[in-house]
C-alpha cells in the first residue's frame, strides 16, 4: 500500500471538501513501506515517536504528541504486536537528567492505551532487554530517554545495533524526529530486517505535501523562535513558496540588526547580517511582502515582575533593555495578513511566552490563526501549545507535530528519517 499521499482537507470556509491527491512530496519519498504493508502478529516492534512534550515538576502540560501516536500504536497492538516504544526528550546532551526523564510519559500513556505500560529505565543493555520481556507477548515498554545517550544524536553504529536487537521490525512514527540523522531514525534502519514509516508519518506528509502541491494564495508563513541561525537555510527555500513571511520572537533582532534598528541586549546573531541582507534583496526582487514587528515590549530582565514598557523597534530608548513580545500595531498588521490569507503556515513564538506577561502577542497570533477562514497549519511545541491555551485548536485545519521537520520539507529539505526507510 505504501505512502500514498491522498486526502479530503475540510474548506475552513464552509465550501465543499476539496480532494487532494499525489503520490508522495517528492521523489524520494514515493511508495515507501507502511505498517499496514507489515504482517506485525508475535512480533517485537520498534516504534520511534516523538514524546518530546513539555514536562514542569513531573506533570505533563500538553499531551498533544502523545495523542498523536495513538493511531499508530493501537494499529499495531490490534495486529498482534508487542511494541518496543523509543523517543527522546529535551536535550540532555548525553546526561542523565531526571528532570527529562521519560518516566512521566509512561504513565501517561497507560492512561490513554488503557493498558500497562512497563518502562525501562534505559533505552539499552540488559535494563531495556529485561524490560521488554517481562512486558510479555501483546505488552507495551517505553524505554527511557534516548538522548541521555550521546551516542543517539552522533548516530553511532554500535549504539544504533543495540537498538535493533530489542525487536523485530522498526517503524518509524516521529515526524518531529525525521529531520535529524540519529541512530534511532536513520542508523537502527540498516540493522533491522523490516521497517516501513508509521500512520502519523503518513498523515503528516499527506498535509504537508498537499501545501506544496497546491496551496491557496495567498501564502503567508509565520516565523518565530529564538535563533535565525536555526532556521536560515529554511527560511531561504520558503522564499519559492510564500507570498508573505512575518517575522517576530528573538529572531526579528538579527533582521533590525541589518536594518541599523537599536537591539539593547536582545538575541542577535551579526554573522547573519550579511545573510539577512541577502534574505531581503531576495524578498524585493521576487515581490514577495516581509513584515517585521514595528513595535515591541522590551524589558531589563526575563522575570515576570521585571518592568517593561511598550516602543517602537526604532526607539534607542531600549537601552540595555531586551525586547520579550510584538506590541499592538505590529499584531494588527499581522492579524490582517493572516485574515486575507489563502494558506497560513505558523512556526514559532513572538516572544517569551513562556512567561505570561510577555505571552499577548503569541496568544494574539494564534487567535488570528484559528479565526482565519485559511487552510492553517501549524508546527513546533511551542506553536502547538499556544494554541492549546487559546482553547481553539480545533479551528486549526491540520497541527504539525514537527516543527522543525515541517520547515524543512515545506523548505524542500530531505528528511533523512523518511529517506533511509526502504521503498515498496
Amino acid at each position: 500500500m505504501g505512502l500514498l499521499v491522498s486526502m479530503r482537507r475540510p474548506s475552513k470556509a464552509g465550501g465543499e471538501d476539496r480532494l487532494v491527491s499525489k503520490d508522495a512530496g517528492s521523489s524520494e519519498l514515493l511508495a515507501k513501506h507502511s505498517i499496514n504493508d507489515l504482517n506485525l502478529a508475535g512480533k517485537r516492534v520498534f516504534i520511534r515517536v516523538d514524546f518530546n512534550v513539555p514536562i514542569t515538576d513531573g506533570a505533563i502540560v500538553d499531551d498533544t504528541r502523545i495523542r498523536a501516536s495513538l493511531p499508530t500504536l493501537k494499529y499495531a497492538l490490534s495486529h498482534g504486536a508487542t511494541l518496543v516504544l523509543a523517543s527522546h526528550l529535551g536535550r540532555p546532551k548525553g546526561q542523565h537528567l531526571s528532570a527529562l526523564s521519560l518516566a512521566p510519559v509512561a504513565t501517561r500513556l497507560s492512561t490513554l492505551l488503557e493498558r500497562p505500560v512497563q518502562f525501562s529505565s534505559d533505552c539499552v543493555g540488559a535494563t531495556a532487554r529485561n524490560a521488554v520481556t517481562a512486558a510479555g507477548t501483546g505488552g507495551v515498554v517505553l524505554l527511557e530517554n534516548l538522548r541521555f545517550h550521546a551516542e543517539e544524536e552522533k548516530n553511532d553504529h554500535e549504539f544504533s545495533h543495540e537498538m535493533a536487537d530489542l525487536a523485530d521490525v522498526y517503524i518509524n512514527d516521529a515526524f518531529g524526529a525525521a529531520h535529524r540523522a540519529h541512530a534511532s531514525t536513520v542508523g537502527i534502519v540498516s540493522h533491522i530486517s523490516e521497517a516501513a514509516a508509521g500512520l502519523l508519518m503518513a498523515s503528516e506528509l499527506e498535509h504537508l505535501s498537499s501545501l506544496l502541491d497546491a496551496p491557496a494564495h495567498p501564502v503567508v508563513a509565520i516565523l518565530g523562535g529564538v535563533k535565525i541561525s536555526e532556521k536560515l537555510d529554511v527560511l531561504e527555500n520558503l522564499l519559492a513558496w510564500v507570498d508573505t513571511l512575518l517575522i517576530g520572537g528573538a529572531m526579528a533582532y538579527t533582521f533590525f540588526k541589518a536594518r541599523g534598528f537599536p537591539t539593547g541586549r536582545s538575541i542577535v546573531e551579526p554573522d547573519l547580517v550579511e545573510a539577512i541582507c541577502r534574505i531581503e534583496q531576495v524578498v524585493e526582487e521576487r515581490g514577495l511582502r516581509l513584515e517585521l514587528p514595528t513595535d515591541h515590549i522590551v524589558t531589563t530582565h526575563l522575570e515576570a515582575g521585571s518592568q517593561h514598557e511598550l516602543l517602537a523597534v526604532s526607539d534607542a530608548a531600549i537601552g540595555e533593555r531586551l525586547g520579550v513580545d510584538i506590541g499592538p500595531v505590529t499584531l494588527e498588521t499581522y492579524a490582517a495578513c493572516i485574515n486575507e490569507a489563502g494558506t497560513v503556515f505558523w512556526n514559532g513564538p513572538m516572544g517569551v511566552f513562556e512567561i505570561n506577561k510577555f505571552a499577548a502577542g503569541t496568544l494574539a497570533i494564534a487567535q488570528a490563526v484559528a479565526k482565519t477562514p485559511a487552510i492553517s497549519v501549524i508546527g513546533g511545541g511551542d506553536s502547538i501549545a499556544a494554541m492549546a491555551k487559546t482553547g481553539m485548536t480545533d479551528q486549526i485545519t491540520y497541527v504539525s507535530t514537527g516543527g522543525g521537520a515541517s520547515l524543512e520539507f515545506l523548505g524542500g529539505r530531505t528528511l533523512p528519517g523518511l529517506a533511509v526507510l526502504p521503498d515498496q
